[in-house]
């Protein structure tokens, strides 16, 4: 799930990642049966991770080393490495020792002389979005806080990283801990929280190892708890291991495990987190490459900062590209600077021999699909233009305006060898498991909706199987709770939007009167 706005009408769920393959490695074959398979990412990128850190910073006394990084690891040429300078260097290890050594903590020793909402400005005028999915306006995030407001504040770093095709937010944490740290401290800072939690998937076990282990050398030098490097300013930090559940990425229902409870979204409102968080206070919730990013904006000034990108989409953001191509992997670019195209071609190293590209899925499994051979229309007026799913900048606006989302940054890519019913199959498998089962139309429909592609993959649906499918999926969109409906209905509802005549290619006409029975019957003139 994704990072979520304080707003009821975003269609994004907070904070997920995930891909069920290490993202080194390549997860294609030849043979349809065995796609990328969209599940949350069990423990198979724990045992690859290694150690790593942040970006040069101008403002810092202390000389900071240009990285080597190990062989085959290299970043690309296109690559600008910020949050990822660290992830896979040579000589680098996770301590904060070496962080230290390399100009690590020397923005929380300039924030802690500057004025709380001189921090929250430069985060606005950085024009710092989400990375977790919803790109929302992280400082506008942080002044939702009510004024006058005599409660605690929490800060929570959301590090449920279980959106399919997801995979970043782990390598920062096994590699460079302290920079999401010294991030969350800044954080802390701008939002006077003094208690904070690291919310990490229970399939982390190593993260979370790794995380406390951080918290505790952060003590130690006095970067965390009793007064902070002389400061006067108190924070706690804690590792909260979650249960494994897609759902905990939804940042309400993040609250609600956290608080000990089953992991119901909350209703929006009144349960705003920045006014009704957790404990009923107010509570930032922001993804992991989010925070990191703060340290670096004030590192580089607020201005600098927002020259990299391009204008409303600044900074750089962690692509996870898995599925069909040479070199699966992550990315990290300037946001808007690389074309899909140039992606998947040079930076990925284009398609299997012989394979032609079918389908995107651009940013994680809940976002809607691109076709290969579409063409787009994005910019307005006289500036308005098409171009085809080669040219689309990688950014949140363009993507958008291009019918789907950038997400949570996972880039599936699907080439002409994939039957789209596996792929929707796929996807309705995993979301019908994830439900929480609180609302009706979210809980009933991901299950309606995998029974059905089951029948499609297995060659036993009827043709109008497939207006059921789409009748389902929009009868869950919009109807629950949280944006969790929203992410198991569009990919249903844009796969048969865009390759119906696939779809119901594999379907079978003889079938129509052996399927049909009373309550078939009864629940199809329902979704008339």
């Amino acid at each position: 799930m994704s990072e979520e706005p304080e707003s009821a009408d975003n269609p994004e769920m907070p904070d997920q990642a995930n891909d069920s393959e290490a993202p080194d490695q390549p997860v294609n074959s030849d043979t349809p049966e065995q796609p990328v398979e969209a599940e949350s990412t069990e423990q198979s990128a724990e045992s690859e991770l290694s150690d790593r850190e942040t970006e040069p910073e101008e403002s810092e006394v202390r000389p900071v080393s240009e990285p080597t990084y190990l062989s085959g690891r290299e970043p690309h040429p296109m690559e600008r490495r910020i949050i990822f300078r660290n992830v896979d260097r040579e000589d680098w290890d996770p301590s904060l020792d070496r962080y230290v050594e390399d100009g690590g903590y020397e923005q929380l020793k300039a924030a802690i002389g500057m004025e709380p909402g001189d921090i929250t400005g430069a985060v606005k005028a950085a024009g710092l979005r989400g990375r977790g999915g919803a790109g929302f306006p992280t400082g506008v995030k942080w002044g939702f806080i009510p004024p006058h407001n005599e409660k605690p504040v929490y800060l929570i770093c959301n590090a449920d990283e279980s959106e399919p095709g997801t995979f970043k937010d782990r390598y920062i944490i096994h590699q460079d801990p302290h920079q999401l740290l010294e991030g969350m401290i800044i954080s802390c800072l701008a939002v006077d929280a003094h208690l904070a939690y690291i919310y990490i998937r229970e399939e982390f076990p190593e993260g979370a190892k790794t995380l406390e282990k951080a918290i505790e050398e952060a003590k130690e030098k006095g970067f965390l708890g009793k007064d902070i490097l002389g400061s006067g300013f108190d924070l706690e930090i804690y590792v909260h291991r979650g249960a494994g559940a897609y759902i905990c990425g939804e940042e309400t229902g993040l609250i609600e495990s956290l608080e000990g409870k089953r992991p119901y979204p909350r209703i929006k409102p009144p349960y705003f987190p920045a006014a009704m968080g957790l404990y009923l206070c107010p509570t930032i919730v922001n993804n992991v490459e989010t925070l990191c990013h703060v340290k670096h904006i004030l590192a580089m000034g607020a201005e600098e900062w927002s020259k990299i990108g391009t204008p409303n989409n600044t900074g750089t953001r962690i692509l996870c590209v898995s599925g069909d191509v040479r070199q699966p992997g992550y990315y990290e670019v300037e946001v808007g600077k690389v074309t899909m195209g140039q992606l998947i071609n040079d930076m990925c190293g284009g398609l299997r021999d012989g394979r032609e590209l079918k389908a995107v899925i651009p940013g994680g499994s809940s976002a809607k699909v691109l076709r290969a051979d579409e063409t787009f229309t994005i910019g307005r007026g006289d500036e308005a233009r098409e171009i085809s799913i080669w040219d689309i900048p990688m950014d949140f606006d363009s993507l958008a305006a291009c019918g789907s989302m950038a997400g949570s940054g996972g880039v599936i890519v699907i080439d002409d060898s994939r039957p789209i019913s596996w792929v929707l199959n796929n996807i309705n498998a995993f979301y019908a498991h994830e439900s929480c089962g609180q609302c009706t139309p979210c809980r009933e429909g991901s299950l309606w909706m995998k029974k059905i592609t089951d029948r499609v993959v297995a060659g036993n649906a009827s043709p109008s199987d497939i207006d059921t499918l789409e009748g389902v999926a929009r009868n869950i969109d919009g109807r629950t709770i949280c944006a969790f409906g929203e992410a198991c209905a569009w990919p249903t509802e844009s796969f048969v939007e865009k390759f119906r005549d696939e779809l119901i290619g594999d379907t079978d006409p003889e079938m129509e009167d052996d399927l049909l029975n009373p309550e078939a019957l009864t629940a199809a003139a329902h979704l008339q």
